[in-house]
């Protein structure tokens, strides 16, 4: 059976919560047994189709995890930043016919929301996997 080779797109802002759900979805995907064969940081959430783009065009890539946390700030900023970035997202999924998953937690929540749902990293990483298995 093949083993996967996944990217991983993690956001900086906010790296004290992106930071551990990039180590949940490593742990995952050693237990998954799959490579995370390469992890591409980015700015922000906004910066990471980007990320994505370079890693679908990557023959070597099966398929592409995204990982951020847009969190709530004084105005809709967070609303604008996580709508075109997710557009974008599977917009590259769908032109490059690789499984690119949403692991952004937001908008609209607090600091203590975001490190509430830290599992994400590890829940984007089982959604990709799921679909290289089941669409592959």
């Amino acid at each position: 059976m093949k083993r996967y080779n996944i990217g991983i797109v993690v956001s900086e802002f906010n790296f004290d919560i992106t930071s551990m759900m990039l180590e949940r979805a490593k742990a995952h995907a050693a237990f998954l047994d799959v490579n995370v064969s390469k992890v591409i940081y980015v700015p922000g959430v906004y910066d990471i189709p980007l990320g994505v783009k370079k890693l679908v065009e990557d023959k070597d890539i099966d398929g592409v995890v995204t990982l951020g946390a847009v969190i709530e700030g004084e105005t809709e900023h967070d609303q604008i930043v996580i709508q075109h970035a997710a557009r974008k997202i599977i917009d590259l999924s769908l032109q490059y016919d690789k499984p690119v998953s949403l692991g952004i937690s937001g908008p609209g929540m607090t600091r203590l929301q975001a490190e509430e749902r830290i599992e994400k990293g590890r829940d984007a990483l089982e959604a990709c996997v799921k679909l290289l298995k089941n669409l592959g």
